[in-house]
């Protein structure tokens, strides 16, 4: 069937994601009719959470929003997501066992370390992280995104940190951040992460990541956002939607990731492929708070381990966990072909190590296997591409820019923008 067509056609996007949400907002807005299609029964795309029967909150992979991301600032109600923040620092578990941990290390590097001795790495390499803090401070956003890159172990190196802290501090956590801990992601990215985190903090709400996108598509006019709604073809500004119906659209905005998006979009020679980063978050419940509720992430930096950080959200956020219970997340990065019963047999046995035998006592909760977690962000490409494909048809999402939540925002803000503009 043919839907009717109202006086004037919507703008129809494709995707009910950070990126889709956020273009749908600026463009009501601004006025213009929109309809948001979505192939799952709830809105987010790679920011979703879970409610299990028994009351856990399970974001679909760890995940923290950074307060200080400009386009979150720009569109986001802080004070009703209810935000709980992380304590800025880390316990690092080194290579030969030793735990040693960090507190505030990139707002205050030299007081939070050790000024003589440190296993972390030395006086030096604390002094370099002090000078990157004022560097990335005095520039812009802007322009650290707009900086020649390199990759980011290369960046390190020349600005001469040690191999000591590379490998005990920057894989663990900018490579946990990334989804990279070869460090092959590009430097600008690097700079402007680095400058997130010693300006702000790393938060969740209260109720689970999906909050975000909820907040987003509840400032929509009623029935705007088409759940279970798979788009399968384009035809110009034709939407082909399963099932036979179609969409007459103004204009068509493509806000989906991975196949989805291959499937509807033209190839697009001046595009590179998109390649993605896999992670598999692994979330245990515990009777009490092996964190002992310090709000700091894990980070391992013991090389060849499954395990590469733990948290528990709970800690942070307590309505993640019925009472009396705590939620443990643990993530593993890139492809490791375990099935999942031996992956956590393989993660309770590492995180023995780390918390000693009640690990055990561990009830396994749920895997997410995410092979789409982050599009791979390497030296050399664009900060943007190609978001306009014709007139009539554009692209939007971090796979256009950087992988984060402040790209795919953006990506969708300016979307909106050039289909206001004409």
């Amino acid at each position: 069937m043919t839907a009717s067509l109202p006086d004037s056609a919507p703008i129809v996007i494709i995707g009910a994601g950070m990126a889709g949400l956020t273009c749908a907002n600026y463009l009501h807005r601004a006025g213009r009719a929109v309809v948001v299609l979505e192939a799952a029964e709830a809105v987010g795309g790679r920011v979703r959470t879970d409610v299990t029967p028994e009351g856990f909150r399970l974001d679909r992979g760890f995940q923290v929003l950074l307060t200080k991301y400009p386009e979150v600032q720009r569109l986001l109600d802080y004070g009703a997501l209810d935000l709980k923040a992380f304590r800025s620092g880390a316990v690092i578990r080194l290579a030969s066992g030793q735990e040693t941990t960090l507190r505030n290390p990139l707002r205050q590097p030299v007081a939070a370390l050790p000024a003589v001795v440190s296993p972390i790495g030395t006086l030096f390499d604390k002094l370099r992280i002090a000078s990157l803090a004022r560097h990335v401070t005095s520039h812009s956003n802007e322009d650290l995104l707009n900086r020649p890159s390199t990759d980011t172990l290369t960046f390190l190196r020349r600005y001469g940190w040690s191999e000591q802290i590379i490998d005990n501090f920057f894989r663990p956590f900018f490579g946990g951040v990334f989804l990279d801990r070869g460090l092959t992601t590009a430097s600008n990215f690097f700079e402007f992460v680095f400058k997130q985190f010693v300006e702000g903090d790393a938060v969740v709400p209260a109720l689970g990541m999906q909050q975000i996108p909820e907040q987003l598509a509840a400032r929509l006019p009623a029935g705007t956002v088409r759940l279970h709604s798979p788009a399968i073809a384009l035809e110009g500004t034709t939407v082909h939607l399963r099932g036979g119906e179609t969409l007459q659209a103004a204009a068509v905005v493509v806000a989906t990731e991975g196949n989805t998006a291959s499937e509807l979009l033209p190839a697009l020679p001046q595009a590179p492929a998109t390649a993605w980063r896999r992670t598999t978050c692994t979330y245990f419940s515990a009777p009490a708070s092996p964190g002992r509720h310090d709000k700091l992430l894990r980070l391992n930096a013991v090389p060849g381990q499954l395990a590469h950080n733990v948290c528990f959200p709970s800690d942070v956020a307590s309505a993640y966990a019925p009472a009396g219970r705590t939620l443990v997340s643990v993530s593993t990065h890139g492809e490791h072909g375990l099935p999942e019963t031996t992956l956590t047999t393989t993660l309770r046995a590492e995180l023995m190590l780390w918390f000693g035998e009640e690990v055990s006592q561990w009830e396994h909760l749920r895997t997410y296997d995410l092979p789409y977690a982050l599009p791979v962000y390497p030296a050399g490409q664009p900060v943007q591409q190609p978001q306009r494909i014709s007139p009539t048809l554009y692209r939007c999402g971090d796979v256009t820019s950087y992988p984060s939540l402040n790209a795919a925002m953006a990506s969708g803000r300016e979307v909106a923008e050039m289909i206001l503009n004409g």
